[in-house]
């Protein structure tokens, strides 16, 4: 999401009846890292990123802190890439869980979107084909789990969070025992998964053994005809979803799949299906 971060805003939000908002960060704002003397990095982005969970908190919505922009060595994290790096994504994670780890309603989304890796260096990391090294989703819950932090891991899957075919055979190791598949769908066929043949072959096996969470759900042809199938499959299974994204861009829907107008809450063609169906199971 973007735009206020104010109480109004978060009021709009809640009176959605939604339960959790999903926050992307950065890892050079919050390390303060590569940020060129900027004055927004470090303890300014941390204090910002705290205030704002605590305010989420206080009209009953968990978070979710996801990595989603990154960069190896001295480059500055401007989009997302291939997969977490090992120059800063374990640092990030270690500092992100040394912040949260006593507020028992967050939860950490260790990378946004991995894609175009093999599921081996998914799990343990690789030099990627731009020469730097990744790091592996192993790695990243070793990190939060030395800082103690006991709180749920969202691990997306493969392509761009889209497959989950092979997530429980490279399921990292974790003495919590609390990891989550996060799956990304847009519908009605954007994403690599999108037919309810490929979710019951593929996403519903996953749901039988761990918890999964659908980190983003959009529909791209501005209606909510593909996302009216989704959420009650969804639901019959147990699986959570989180709509994609409370933007009130200056194009709508052109821009990509924002459920908002305005940030008082307004829905687009998109977003009136999601909030009637969340109104509708949650009174």
């Amino acid at each position: 999401m973007e735009g206020p971060t104010d109480a109004a805003s978060v009021a709009a939000i809640a009176s959605w009846h939604a339960n959790a908002v999903r926050l992307q960060l950065n890892e050079d704002c919050w390390l303060n890292i590569n940020m060129g003397g900027s004055a927004y990095g470090g303890a300014a982005y941390q204090s910002t990123i705290t205030n704002y969970v605590k305010l989420l908190h206080q009209r009953g919505l968990y978070v979710v802190l996801s990595l989603a922009w990154n960069a190896p060595g001295a480059s500055q994290a401007r989009d997302q890439q291939v997969m977490a790096d090992a120059d800063h994504a374990p640092a990030f994670w270690s500092s992100v869980a040394t912040a949260f780890k006593s507020d028992p309603a967050v939860a950490f989304d260790l990378y946004n979107e991995p894609h175009d890796i093999s599921w081996a260096c998914w799990l343990n990391g690789c030099t990627t084909s731009g020469g730097w090294q990744a790091a592996g989703m192993q790695s990243l819950v070793n990190a939060v789990r030395s800082t103690g932090a006991r709180q749920p891991l969202l691990l997306g899957g493969n392509g761009w969070a889209s497959d989950l075919s092979q997530w429980l055979q490279y399921k990292p190791n974790d003495p919590a025992n609390a990891l989550v598949a996060s799956f990304h769908v847009y519908g009605p066929s954007f994403s690599q998964c999108t037919t309810t043949s490929c979710l019951n072959s593929t996403v519903a096996p996953v749901a039988q053994r761990v918890p999964v969470v659908t980190g983003e759900m959009g529909e791209n042809d501005c209606t909510h005809g593909y996302i009216d199938v989704f959420m009650p499959w969804a639901d019959s299974l147990g699986i959570s979803y989180l709509g994609f994204t409370w933007d009130a861009w200056p194009n709508k829907c052109a821009s990509g799949p924002t459920m908002i107008l305005d940030y008082s809450g307004t829905p687009t063609n998109y977003g009136v299906g999601f909030k009637n169906h969340l109104l509708a199971i949650v009174p």
